[in-house]
């Protein structure tokens, strides 16, 4: 993150830190000269007269958290809304809209609850990203401080190893009944979900399950490119498996198919990545046949049995069902 922190510092923070937190001194043009030798260190970007004007440095630790959670925030917004957006209009099927667990004003809900909970998500995720700029992490900056070539390949499926590990583990322990209600019953209040359900979540459930995605690289060697990269992979992988197309039949990848079974009947398939652990720990649920053809997936007959299945599993689960289904004639 310091490499967004260094570009967004020079093109935006500098000159609003200046101005809302004034420095009591003039810069001078030896001190600039001095101050440009230090920062920019990943891209050939010399920092303005405004980067010295303001009584919070870039390397104050409170202006690099709030500056880290702002950009967290924004950053998040834009990669939930364009994936959604684009996956919503060219992917997802909008026939599912009138499927009989489909909520009424559901798109509605889907985005103020995922806006509900970015923000505190953000602010969650700041201590860890202030860490890592303040080199507390194995990130490290070129291919060439690898600590093997082969490493340069090796990160990314040990990435999704760790991580996915992790995740299943936290993912199922927030379906044990002292968590489900209190966190993450939200994100299952979408039993046929949009890819605006995709960070429709209780904060602190979403925050959770990311976990694992910023504890890798205290852990790990990991490139900052690929970090940053990975990180939006991930966002990307998060609205790809609520959209329901189902690309991939795969006994190895828990793709959208596998994570509809997991919003339709609750207790299964609860892998971000890879059906390993679900394997390993019972809670695999191969998807149905049906849902690999578009004519039965999103037949009535097709329908009427996952309804009656997410019923049962609702009154288990839940008890009362407070979800209001159908949509109104306008949407």
């Amino acid at each position: 993150m310091d490499i967004v922190l260094d570009v967004v510092d020079t093109f935006a923070f500098d000159r609003l830190y200046a101005t809302v937190l004034p420095a009591n001194k003039p810069a001078n043009d030896e001190l600039l000269a001095t101050y440009n030798q230090n920062v920019g260190r990943y891209v050939a970007l010399q920092p303005s007269r405004w980067a010295l004007l303001s009584s919070w440095p870039r390397d104050d630790i409170h202006r690099q958290a709030l500056s880290l959670f702002l950009i967290t925030w924004f950053f998040g917004l834009i990669l939930y809304f364009l994936g959604s957006t684009i996956s919503y209009h060219f992917v997802f099927d909008k026939t599912a809209m009138k499927h009989p667990k489909f909520l009424r004003n559901q798109l509605a809900m889907e985005i103020k609850q995922a806006m509900s909970a970015m923000p505190v998500m953000a602010a969650l995720t700041t201590p860890f990203f202030v860490a890592e700029v303040r080199g507390y992490t194995k990130l490290y900056d070129s291919v060439d401080q690898a600590p093997h070539p082969l490493y340069t390949y090796l990160q990314f499926p040990l990435f999704i190893a760790f991580t996915d590990c992790c995740i299943y583990w936290i993912h199922r322990a927030l379906h044990h009944p002292l968590l489900y209600k209190r966190l993450h019953k939200p994100h299952h209040k979408w039993i046929v979900p949009t890819p605006y359900a995709s960070y429709a979540f209780h904060p602190v459930d979403g925050w959770s399950q990311s976990v694992p995605y910023h504890i890798f690289p205290f852990l790990f060697p990991l490139q900052k490119a690929a970090y940053i990269g990975l990180f939006v992979f991930v966002t990307i992988w998060t609205v790809l498996i609520h959209d329901g197309e189902y690309a991939t039949n795969s006994p190895l990848i828990n793709g959208s198919a596998c994570h509809t079974m997991h919003h339709l009947y609750f207790n299964y398939n609860y892998g971000q990545f890879l059906t390993f652990w679900d394997r390993v720990g019972g809670s695999y649920r191969k998807p149905y046949p049906e849902l690999f053809d578009r004519k039965l997936k999103m037949g009535q007959q097709e329908w009427e049995r996952q309804a009656r299945e997410a019923e049962k599993l609702v009154r288990e689960v839940e008890g009362v069902d407070e979800r209001t289904y159908g949509q109104k004639k306008d949407e």
